[in-house]
Formats: structure tokens, sequence, C-alpha cells
């Protein structure tokens, strides 16, 4: 059986190009790359050869033949992903004249025309995207970083956004540290652009200077009621769980019966999962040991994680939805809920497969608590209660039919949001700071020298291994101005204690 792509899966493609018959896609030249869940491996066409699986960065490829029975459905999810083989049929048919190359191996390169000997380059944030951008730009040797982070660790969401029992994705740092052991890199913990340096004083003392803060904050849900204790972001949850000292006193109430989340995104299947999640199970993982100590003693018995549209407008994705229907968490769907809906007629694939296995969690029994319940298309309208949060009142979507649901706790999650960065212009509309492909521009005018990638460039959007090709983008520009001598030369050198 061929190799396999699984739930880990990052996205950054370093599969592809170690494949030698161009069999995984999309790939970062394909339309459907930015948009699509995982990547996928065309069973028709894989050899074997196991090239993949060095490649990748968290270990999400195996051979089919060694799949756990927890991922034994993703060889079907690989396989529906092409139609079957045929000389015109193929989705992504290989050219006799053209194939990827193979897994490239980086030897520094030597920047031309106006490069100067050393390029000094400022990284803002230490989370994927900017790792990613700062392994692209050490293949060059006269390049050297700073990186600038305002936390005490590193790796952003890769260490505190990722679920502490999804091991396999956090293995992902492994590779930034990798990165970070390069001799022409050093990363500078603790230190905020803005408090403990300035962002002039960075300029002045850099050739470029490379923004990667990411989407900080979370889309606001304006309904009345929102501002009652016990109604948090999921964000400050993952957050609390993980250990991310900016969320040490978000402890959620865990003394009530029910929680409901407004949003199913996958930061609300983490959330979910997490809550309704045997204790002795995250005792093996990273988890927050103040947080498994709230969590043995927790109340909640039923998760309710509620979407405004239907099942195959679900906003989590098709990975994760497996992990969830074929891993140790109880999860449920009321088939009231789904009455009259089918895949039948749905052309996306994905889409197609995740309405299939929402139905088929729909004709389970109802599991032992606690359980998730997934919930679709329902319009939250008020958070209910006096001093504390005691319920949501919902509407069915597009109609005027109302529900209540009790809940003592009640967490959004609709997503996230870039602020505004003193002395950068910023796009309040799309909430990221203003750019053309990473270089940041003030009206149509680019400003020499600052560039952005990652969350706070492009929206939030993509996963973890999105931010290589986002990154590599924005890379790229870069170093064409150095080489086309349009960087700022500094006015002196970074120095520092």
């Amino acid at each position: 059986m061929p190799h396999v792509i699984t739930q880990a899966c990052c996205g950054d493609a370093s599969c592809v190009y170690a494949c030698p018959v161009n069999c995984i896609h999309p790939t970062p030249d394909e339309p459907d790359f930015g948009l699509s869940e995982m990547l996928y491996i065309d069973p028709s066409t894989c050899v074997d050869c196991g090239a993949c699986v060095s490649a990748c960065p968290v270990s999400a490829i195996v051979p089919g033949h060694r799949l756990s029975d927890e991922a034994a459905r993703f060889a079907d999810v690989n396989a529906g992903h092409y139609p079957e083989p045929g000389p015109d049929t193929a989705r992504f048919p290989v050219r006799a004249d053209w194939r990827l190359p193979m897994a490239p191996i980086s030897k520094p390169k030597r920047l031309r025309g106006a490069t100067p000997d050393e390029l000094k380059i400022a990284i803002i944030g230490s989370g994927p995207s900017a790792m990613y951008a700062a392994d692209e730009l050490l293949k060059h040797d006269q390049v050297r970083i700073t990186v600038y982070e305002r936390l005490t660790q590193p790796f952003g969401l890769a260490h505190f956004g990722v679920a502490p029992d999804h091991e396999s994705t956090r293995t992902i740092a492994n590779l930034f540290d990798e990165v970070a052991r390069n001799p022409n890199i050093r990363i500078l913990l603790n230190t905020e652009v803005g408090k403990d340096v300035s962002l002039d004083w960075i300029r002045q003392t850099h050739h470029a200077v490379l923004w990667a803060g990411g989407a900080p904050t979370d889309r606001p849900l304006q309904i009345p009621g929102i501002d009652r204790t016990g109604v948090q972001s999921a964000t400050s949850v993952v957050g609390w769980y993980n250990g991310h000292p900016d969320f040490a006193l978000s402890t959620p109430d865990l003394g009530t019966e029910r929680a409901v989340v407004i949003g199913n995104g996958n930061v609300a299947l983490d959330v979910a999962r997490i809550f309704t999640a045997d204790p002795e199970r995250l005792e093996h993982t990273s988890i927050d040991r103040t947080a498994l100590t709230a969590l043995r003693g927790s109340s909640i018995r039923e998760v309710l994680v509620v979407a405004r549209r239907g099942p195959e407008h679900a906003a989590f994705t098709l990975p994760e939805l497996i992990g969830l229907v074929d891993g140790p968490a109880h999860v449920w769907v009321d088939p009231a809920e789904l009455e009259g809906v089918t895949s039948e007629g749905i052309e996306d694939t994905t889409v197609a497969a995740k309405v299939d296995l929402l139905l088929e969690l729909s004709r389970r029994p109802k599991p032992d608590e606690p359980f998730i319940r997934l919930s679709f298309g329902y319009t939250p309208q008020e958070v209910l209660g006096d001093d504390r949060a005691t319920g949501v009142r919902f509407v069915k979507t597009g109609t005027d039919e109302e529900l209540v649901i009790d809940a003592g706790l009640v967490l959004t999650a609709i997503g996230y949001r870039g602020r505004p960065v003193p002395g950068l212009p910023f796009d309040d509309a799309k909430g990221t700071i203003a750019n053309v492909e990473g270089r940041i521009v003030d009206g149509d005018t680019p400003l020499p020298g600052l560039y952005v990638t990652g969350w706070i460039k492009r929206g939030p959007s993509g996963f973890i291994g999105t931010n290589k090709t986002d990154s590599g983008e924005t890379v790229q520009h870069l170093l064409s101005d150095a080489e086309a001598g349009a960087l700022p030369t500094p006015k002196t050198s970074p120095v520092h204690s």
C-alpha cells in the first residue's frame, strides 16, 4: 500500500520537493495550495520510496500498511482526493518534460549585486512565519539575523497554540530548533519591541526589518451579554492550558455541567476535546500542570460546539474531524439537525467527506459523558444571565425560531485579527499591516527596508506550514531589494547586552 499523509500534516510542502514522481498535491505552484486543508498522496503514482517520510517535519507520513486504527481512514481520504487513474482523468497529470526537484539541499549561497558583505536583518517575533523566513534567509552566507521575541520561549503558536495532545504537530519545533542553531542567527527572548527596544532603533541598526508578529487578538463577537462573567475567548483557554504567560489568569469556570463554544474551527474542537478528555491521558502530554489539576476537578459533562452555518460550511478541517471521530473523544451530532442533509452533489471532495463523517456521527448512539456535541445552523443573539452567564439565546439561522441553551461557560471562537503596530501602516479592513506581497507600503509606496510575513501579512488563514511559502515570497522580495541596492544602510551596529 502507498504512503499516506495523516492528521499531523502541517502543509509546509517539504514532502512535495522530496517526491521524485510528483505524486503529492497540491504543490505550492498549484492554485489549491493556499486553500487546501492538508496535502494528499496519489496512490496510483506513489512508488513507496519513502523520500517524503524523511522530509516531513511533523512525522505525518507513514506507509499505508503501518497505519494505526485511528489513522486508517486517511488512506481513503488520500485516495478519495484523486479520480480513478487514467490518461484523461488524472487531476494532477505528470508531464514527461517536467518534475519537481528532489529535496533541495541548501548550501550557503552568495547574494550578488549591491548586497553588503553582511546583510543585517531583524525579525520581530519567533513564530512559524518568522522561523521559516529565517530558514530561507540563512541559505545566504552574508545574512546575519537578530530575532526579537517578547516571550521567554520562542516559536509562538508552534509552542503555545498547538493542542498538547497533538504531539506530532508539536514536533515542528524541532525544525525551528535546527534553524536557531545556525551561528548566523541569534534570538533575543524577553525583548518586546516598543517597550524594551524601539522599532526606530531597530530600523537604524539593520538593513531590513521583517515583522512577523502574527494576529494576536480575537475577532469580537458583538452580541448583548458578551461581557458577562463566564464568557471568554477560546484562544485564552488554549493559552491557559498551554502555559502561555499572557493567559496564566484565564482559568475557565469548570464548575458548570455544560460549556458552549460559539464557532467551529479547529481551535473550537481543540478546546472541546481537552475539556472532555480523560485527565490521565493528558498526564503524559505537555499540558500545563496547573491546568491539568483544574481539569481533574472539572464538572463539565457536555461541550456544545455551535456553528452559524450548515455542516457543508464547517470551519474545522477534515483531518481534525477525523482525529475527533476516530480518536478517544466522545463526539455526537443530533440526527434531527442533519435531517435531509446529504453529500450528494457536493463537488469538493473534502467538504463531501466532512458531511459524510458528520452523518456517520449522527447515526451513532449518544455517547457517555463527558462528550462533545456538534451543532449547526444557529446564530447567537445574546448571552443570558445577570452578573454571570447562564446560557445563550440562539435563532435558527435564517428564521425567527429561537433556542435557549443553558450553560455556565461560554467561549467564543470566531477567528483572529491582527492589531495595529505603532509606526507601521495598517489596513483596518483586513486587519493586516498594509503590504504588497510582503513589502510594507504606505498607500502605493513601498517603505524601504520594511517587510511583513505570516498572519499579520495575509490575515489569519492557513496552517503552520502555509507560512513557509508565505515567508518565502516575502524573503524573495527582500533579497531582490538587497541585490538591487534598495535597502537602507544601517547608521550604527546593533549591540545587545
